[in-house]
């Protein structure tokens, strides 16, 4: 196994990826903030297939988090992490400082209006604003041509399309397939604050989702499928429950009370609290 490189300022990254580009070899991007599960591997392999150079960043984003979230105690393992990228056949790490990202008197960020503000954006109006601002750097910084996201962040995929889309990012955004557990459960890194109890009882947010999923298929109103997904979820322990949506895969509208028309495509998305760890799924009608 070959170990990844890692470099830290954008001035090194952009060395080795004029190299790349100039031997005309294509860049395939994959962001993360760390702490990796097989959900992050799976998107190295899909850039892998989809580019001749893999570059993963490595990098927890403060301006995503608001006061009191988990900034400080956000799981951080950067040697096993580059273990497992270069195990995967990352070429390049890009492990930057938060002030190689945010120089001194930085004041430019980025939003997408609209759809940062329905479902997450209501309960973590932070958080758009300081994703779209930091993927917006970062692909300043790599340049790729093509960048993985997982579809397990669903609202934060379409948003970073949109953005691309509006802001002319010669960059084919892609979304790799939400990695699960054998019980359902998406994998994320917060997994690692659940006890074991929570643990358990916490795949209880996909069964909801995929039971509801089912019926909406057979024609059940939209309502009463959202409606029956929430109780199941709080009758599973959930302690508390921001929302269950059956939404425009693309726009991120809710969709009109009643059945689903013919040939209608809709994404399922909830966000729930399991104890102090708060859970986020969907699932694709």
């Amino acid at each position: 196994m070959q170990q990844a490189k890692i470099v830290r300022t954008r001035a090194d990254l952009q060395r080795e990826i004029s190299a790349v580009h100039k031997s005309g070899q294509r860049v395939g991007f994959v962001p993360t903030m760390g702490a990796l599960h097989d959900g992050h591997i799976s998107l190295v392999t899909k850039a892998r297939e989809n580019a001749d150079f893999v570059v993963a960043s490595i990098f927890v984003n403060p301006t995503q988090f608001a006061p009191g979230e988990d900034l400080d105690r956000y799981p951080r393992n950067e040697e096993g992490d580059v273990a497992r990228l270069s195990g995967a056949g990352c070429n390049l790490v890009y492990c930057p400082s938060v002030e190689e990202m945010y120089p001194e008197g930085s004041l430019t960020n980025v939003r997408v209006e609209e759809m940062s503000d329905l479902l997450d954006g209501i309960y973590r109006p932070h958080f758009f604003y300081g994703v779209a601002t930091v993927v917006a750097r970062l692909f300043i910084h790599v340049r790729p041509d093509v960048a993985v996201f997982g579809e397990k962040d669903y609202q934060q995929l379409q948003i970073i399309k949109r953005m691309v889309r509006d802001l002319g990012f010669a960059i084919e955004i892609i979304g790799g397939t939400t990695w699960r557990d054998e019980d359902g459960l998406a994998q994320s890194s917060r997994n690692a604050y659940l006890s074991e109890e929570e643990r358990r009882r916490a795949n209880a947010i996909f069964s909801a989702l995929h039971r509801a999923a089912c019926r909406l298929r057979i024609g059940c109103p939209v309502e009463d499928a959202i409606k029956e997904a929430r109780g199941t979820i709080l009758a599973a322990g959930f302690s508390k429950l921001d929302y269950v949506s059956a939404v425009d895969p693309v726009t991120l509208q809710d969709l009109p009370d009643g059945p689903m028309e013919a040939g209608q495509d809709c994404r399922l998305l909830a966000a729930a609290w399991m104890g102090s760890t708060r859970l986020i799924d969907n699932l694709g009608v």
